[in-house]
């Protein structure tokens, strides 16, 4: 009689062989040195004392798989935090091109901007003490709130340009008006009668509205670049700082240091299992992309501006020349916009008898001078073409970061393994190809992601707040284009 083979009804002899084969296979796979990962682990600051010197059973792991290893369970627990702190690392590093590029760009057209209002304060009070000599400096504290409120409006004051050149122009012709007509007496009342009706008597000609339209441009661009800029800075710190999921780190763990464990700890994870688990890890970072997108959009759009028809330079550096003509108009149609006065307001006082002044001091030099434009000498003596070139060249590349942050990541060779070593890299259970498909980008996609278990039913609430913050600052940068006081040519 024939006997046939089964694996379930075996000779006492043949159970044996097996078990005797099973016994020497499993002795060979507990006796492999586990010297290379004694040395990674080493390296990396933990004492080798927990560290099998030979592989020994797995089935103390609990996130590696459960083959021969050379972890025990304090190792691979030290090693799950390890990767949770790779990876913050490997975040921090891959950002830092961002963060760098908004905190240095925003000091430095901060810092040009603020130097371009002192210069221009400084012009105006060289130049006038020049050409008006008494006129200005018995008035020079209407000239100096000028430029305090220009500073003030920069800084986030709640006052628009609109009014403080307003204000300012105002004020100028009442002390204008009383020093032109010394012959008169006029109460505070009177000269708010002559400013009530300066819109209809246009005593300065048309360069309140020019200067309006030049400075309100300037200022409003640059005040909305440079919180613009910080509000880049701000987002990237804030959105670098993960609250790491366990099942992230779960998912690090095994594409990281399992293979350590397993005894290979050279071996890279496969580049596709890599993008899983960071697609999986980052699935809310990538949902900031297309708002992101459009914060970069806008802010390349009001550098141009800044580097075009809205330039600080120009702007700054024309106040001084169009006050002064302001000024000559004045004095040039004095006698028309006194009768018109006295025709609305009524015919003053006249003044006590006094020494009259010299017609040079009343009046000053009636020609015009032109200031030399000063170079500004901020940001190691750069100007503003320069700054705006330098930070469309850094803004562009930013555009889809959130979403290319697992690639950026994975393409590290310190990291994964090379695209082209599809065979030889590590795929989640040892040497091999990685077979699954690579998941989409951001949180909905990670649905059917096979490495990290994300719940899509719950958005994160920062990412939420973030992606909020980054809407209100693109539309704050979109409206500085259409602000109503800035329609216009500017002449």
């Amino acid at each position: 009689m024939v006997h046939q083979f089964s694996p379930n009804r075996c000779s006492p002899l043949v159970l044996c062989v097996l078990t005797v084969l099973a016994w020497s296979w499993g002795t060979a796979m507990a006796g492999r040195s586990c010297t290379e990962t004694r040395q990674v682990y080493g390296e990396k600051g933990y004492s080798l004392n927990t560290a099998p010197l030979t592989q020994i059973s797995g089935e103390h792991l609990k996130l590696c798989p459960q083959d021969y290893t050379c972890c025990s369970s304090l190792m691979e627990e030290t090693l799950s935090r390890q990767s949770e702190s790779d990876f913050l690392s490997a975040i921090n590093d891959s950002s830092q091109f961002l963060l760098t590029s908004f905190t240095q760009r925003h000091h430095k057209f901060d810092e040009f901007f603020r130097e371009l209002t002192d210069l221009a304060e400084k012009s105006m009070k060289q130049m006038f003490t020049k050409i008006y000599g008494l006129l200005y400096t018995q008035n020079s504290h209407v000239f100096q709130s000028l430029f305090v409120e220009l500073r003030h409006y920069y800084s986030g004051g709640t006052v628009s340009v609109e009014e403080v050149l307003a204000e300012f122009w105002s004020r100028l012709l009442e002390r204008l008006f009383s020093l032109v007509n010394p012959q008169y007496q006029f109460s505070e009342d009177y000269l708010k009668c002559v400013s009530k009706h300066a819109e209809q008597l246009k005593p300065f000609g048309d360069v309140p509205r020019n200067l309006r339209i030049q400075v309100s441009r300037a200022f409003i661009a640059a005040r909305a670049l440079v919180q613009g800029l910080a509000t880049g800075r701000d987002i990237v710190s804030k959105a670098v700082k993960l609250n790491v999921g366990s099942e992230c780190v779960r998912a690090l763990m095994r594409q990281w240091y399992c293979p350590l464990c397993h005894g290979i700890p050279t071996l890279k994870p496969c580049h596709s299992l890599c993008l899983n688990v960071m697609k999986g890890c980052l699935a809310n970072q990538a949902d900031l992309d297309s708002e992101w997108n459009n914060f970069i959009d806008a802010l390349v759009v009001v550098a141009d501006k800044l580097g075009g028809p809205f330039n600080m330079e120009l702007a700054a550096d024309s106040i001084a020349v169009k006050v002064s003509e302001g000024i000559m108009n004045m004095q040039e149609n004095l006698l028309t916009i006194s009768t018109k006065v006295f025709q609305e307001c009524g015919r003053p006082r006249s003044a006590p008898s006094r020494s009259k002044r010299s017609p040079k001091e009343q009046r000053g030099n009636r020609r015009p001078v032109r200031n030399s434009p000063e170079e500004p000498t901020t940001a190691a003596g750069t100007n503003l073409d320069c700054l705006v070139s330098d930070l469309k060249e850094r803004l562009r590349p930013m555009k889809g970061f959130w979403v290319s942050l697992p690639h950026t990541i994975c393409n590290d060779d310190k990291i994964g393994a090379n695209v082209t070593n599809e065979d030889r890299c590590w795929n989640g259970q040892n040497r091999g190809r990685y077979w699954p498909d690579v998941t989409g980008d951001g949180l909905v996609s990670q649905i059917n992601n096979p490495e990290v278990e994300v719940d899509i039913a719950q958005p994160d609430i920062r990412t939420r707040q973030l992606i909020m913050e980054l809407r209100v600052a693109t539309n704050s940068l979109r409206h500085v284009l259409n602000e109503p006081q800035i329609d216009g040519p500017a002449s």
